[in-house]
């Protein structure tokens, strides 16, 4: 299953350009695992670890495995991260029969479960694996109370082999906010249009707590996070 049949291979440029720091973001998490962790351990897994731009950074303090739904961007993580395990599974069923000290769901990828159902159910799976006093962080998807209709945003890459202009567009239907893209990509040799869509789920600050509760995690969160969405910590007793 690739979400990003046609992007893929410019999904770090453009979050280049859009200013996301993978590296101040890894450090916060760095320290919010000292802070939090009890377990004695030092094994991470990253849930829907993208092109694997975190990894690269958590790698140097843990022993880090990856995983991801889409194999397009597993394989841009695996050419980055050659030494690092990574798996191809659902965040929902995934099962690697073995707990990690730290667990993590990172940009807002947690949104793509569009229902409260399966956030919980996923929260209650990445909690499975955990090892006793490890910890569990999430990154959420925009609140229903701050989610904007209709909301319109751009992002540009100007290299000089290679030209991007991302526009998107908000909408909501019920409480699933529906994100539509529009690219069109330049480079030498072509220059291409082509539309994608993503589906997030709109989900509260006490459907998170309660998803985390369920899941027997004690659950601590933190208003701003990594890049002013939020944050949950989650620890296993």
């Amino acid at each position: 299953m690739s979400l990003f049949n046609k992007s893929a291979p410019y999904y770090d440029v453009i979050y280049d350009a859009a200013g996301k720091d993978y590296k101040a973001e890894s450090q916060c998490l760095i320290q919010l695992i000292r802070r939090h962790k009890k377990s004695k351990g030092n094994t991470l897994l990253d849930v829907a670890c993208g092109t694997g731009r975190h990894i690269s950074y958590l790698k140097s303090s843990y022993f880090v495995e990856g995983l991801d739904i889409d194999p397009r961007l597993l394989a841009i993580a695996k050419r980055r991260n050659p030494d690092v395990r990574l798996h191809q599974g659902n965040m929902l069923t995934f099962n690697l029969h073995k707990p990690f000290d730290v667990v993590t769901c990172l940009f807002s990828a947690i949104g793509y479960m569009t229902t409260l159902r399966k956030l919980q159910r996923a929260i209650r799976n990445m909690s499975l694996h955990l090892k006793p006093g490890g910890v569990l962080i999430v990154e959420p998807w925009i609140s229903p109370r701050n989610f904007i209709k209709g909301n319109i945003h751009a992002t540009f890459v100007n290299e000089p082999q290679l030209k991007i202009a991302r526009i998107g567009r908000s909408i909501a239907r019920g409480r699933v906010s529906i994100l539509d893209f529009q690219y069109l990509v330049a480079t030498p040799r072509r220059t291409q249009y082509f539309t994608e869509g993503e589906e997030f789920g709109l989900f509260t600050h006490s459907e998170y707590v309660n998803a985390f509760r369920l899941a027997g995690l004690k659950a601590k969160s933190y208003d701003k996070g990594l890049i002013g969405r939020g944050l949950y910590v989650g620890i296993k007793s």
